[in-house]
């Protein structure tokens, strides 16, 4: 038997194959997530190894009868001692022979053999580390819960600005692109992450000034540095002619992004416009369709830019385009051309104040006056970390957006037929793109993806500060589930139920970087502290990266953005 000894089995607590308590020796200490082991001779078994991690530790006085007793016992008028115990939740008993450990028994500390087995990383093939456990050793996630191979998707949950949902997700992605677990496929292997934030997740390639100890990358097996292939697509800024990108502290690999009215239109993406739940219940999405594909049908390319001609009027800006279908369906006869069959006048006024509604937000990325041949397509070729930022965007323009880039890269690796190489997808906010109440087209690709993605290697990690307001199934699709700081209120939500009770309380006083981990092979969620970034992760800690990665002329196409002719 290796390792410290700490205690024994105690006689006075029932002991299970389950969970039972140890009696600490005095001197001895053990905390919350330590893992123990201790072992049992089972006759025509041999040895049987009964590990697990510490889940309840208590202190309390022997020989005291009342309250009051403690001052008594302190100063040494009434005999006592002071006893420490704790409570062990079994993770593994190897071999399988669920027999509990006997009464008496003693319980180590677990040494690196013994931890490995506790845990099951000697059962991981394919591990990437997420950080470190309590002991200060490092701590795994099996990657056949990640790829597909066995499951996939990461939800990750907690208060907004304490929980650091996003830090751990960039840190995962840099975890699995570092640690040698995609081998030949690393090259080739994307990300594509949804800022919404500020620009603090554009720096991603640059060392953080703020990084002084490196030492928690080392004992991971990481190197300690940036994300080493980065590409940010912004909006243009709002009624810039040039479609320069709408950021002001990242001046180099950064491209406009945008879609033309000739794309709007062949590609059906009015749909993507109602994209809010409130939309699929105010009765116009029979109409959505019907106008989106007379869309398709009738626009016919204008010139070079991006502009469209309809029945006759053309259409260079996404205004021009709402005032044309609000001249065309008020008028009964051509109404109904447009939508083939009467339709209420009620349902059209209805639609057409949601559309015009739309007409500020979406203008600056909707355009039809910029050159066609421009690249200014969202799009994870560039680098192996496509960032797109949001933040300067209203929230009808970034629900459009999620869900065009979302649809776009979904339909690509459907029509590849294989899911390698894997699409990583990070998206914050997930309870306002795929709400448990309701429909909308963004959710419909959500469930998709969280259906399906798996088999098509498009993988989903998902952060929220309420997983209780998230659709039922993308949460429960969720291989890998992750909890930050919880509110009280929240935590004691159903959908925690993977968090044992006493886990569910120390989530509600977890600081920043330390994050729950439940994955499939281990019984109990594992206590995980991540290192502090080696990315910057504002603009304040960016330091100049060692190599400029995207476009270095920032907004203008690269050569082999423009299409032949």
């Amino acid at each position: 038997m290796t390792g410290v000894a700490v205690g024994r089995v105690l006689g006075t607590q029932a002991a299970s194959p389950l969970s039972f308590w140890i009696g600490l020796e005095p001197g001895k200490v053990v905390q919350l997530d330590d893992v123990v082991v201790t072992r049992r001779e089972v006759p025509d078994h041999g040895p049987v190894l009964v590990a697990g991690v510490v889940t309840t530790v208590e202190a309390r006085h022997e020989g005291a009868a009342f309250d009051s007793d403690v001052f008594l016992i302190a100063d040494g008028a009434l005999p006592a001692a002071v006893v420490e115990v704790a409570e062990v939740r079994v993770t593994r008993i190897e071999p399988e022979v669920f027999v509990p450990p006997l009464p008496g028994e003693k319980v180590f500390l677990a040494e690196t053999g013994d931890r490995d087995q506790a845990l099951y990383f000697d059962v991981m093939d394919r591990r990437i580390p997420i950080g470190t456990g309590r002991d200060g050793q490092p701590l795994y996630l099996n990657f056949d819960f990640m790829d597909g191979t066995r499951g996939a998707h990461v939800s990750i949950s907690g208060v907004s600005g304490v929980a650091t949902k996003t830090s751990f997700a960039t840190f995962l992605l840099y975890s699995i692109f570092n640690s040698g677990v995609l081998g030949g496929e690393s090259a080739n292997t994307k990300a594509l992450i949804f800022s919404v934030k500020g620009e603090d997740l554009l720096f991603l390639d640059h060392p953080n000034t703020r990084l002084t100890d490196t030492g928690a990358y080392a004992r991971l097996g990481l190197p300690a540095q940036p994300f080493g292939s980065v590409h940010v697509f912004a909006p243009p800024r709002p009624n810039d002619p040039n479609g320069v990108p709408h950021v002001s502290a990242r001046t180099h690999g950064v491209s406009a992004f945008y879609w033309t009215l000739v794309e709007f239109c062949q590609e059906e993406l009015l749909r993507f416009v109602f994209a809010d739940s409130d939309d699929e219940r105010a009765g116009y999405s029979l109409l959505v369709g019907q106008i989106a594909a007379r869309l398709q049908s009738w626009a016919e390319p204008v010139g070079d830019g991006g502009a469209v001609r309809i029945r006759g009027t053309a259409c260079r800006t996404f205004s021009d385009l709402v005032e044309l279908l609000s001249d065309q369906l008020q008028d009964e006869e051509e109404r109904r051309e447009w939508t083939g069959a009467t339709t209420p006048l009620g349902t059209v006024n209805a639609f057409l104040r949601r559309l015009r509604s739309a007409v500020r937000p979406l203008s600056p990325i909707v355009r039809g006056d910029l050159p066609f041949y421009r690249g200014h397509s969202i799009r994870t070729s560039d680098a192996q970390v496509s960032i797109v930022d949001l933040h300067n965007l209203p929230e009808r323009a970034q629900r459009f957006v999620v869900g065009v880039v979302l649809r776009g890269e979904f339909h690509r690796k459907e029509s590849s037929g294989t899911a390698k190489p894997l699409l990583f997808v990070v998206l914050d906010e997930l309870n306002k793109y795929a709400p448990r109440e309701g429909d909308s087209p963004i959710k419909e690709i959500l469930l998709d993806v969280a259906e399906r993605g798996r088999s098509l290697g498009v993988i989903l990690i998902g952060a929220q500060q309420t997983a209780s307001e998230v659709e039922r199934r993308i949460v429960s699709n969720s291989a890998i589930r992750v909890a930050g700081r919880l509110d009280p209120a929240e935590a004691a939500r159903s959908e925690y139920g993977w968090l044992p009770p006493t886990v569910r309380d120390r989530a509600t006083i977890a600081k920043p970087g330390t994050m729950f981990v439940a994955q499939p092979e281990i019984p109990v969620p594992l206590a995980v502290a991540f290192p502090f970034p080696a990315w910057a992760t504002r603009p304040s800690e960016a330091a100049a990266p060692a190599k400029l990665t995207g476009n270095p002329f920032q907004g203008l196409p690269e050569e082999e953005d423009i299409p032949p002719f």
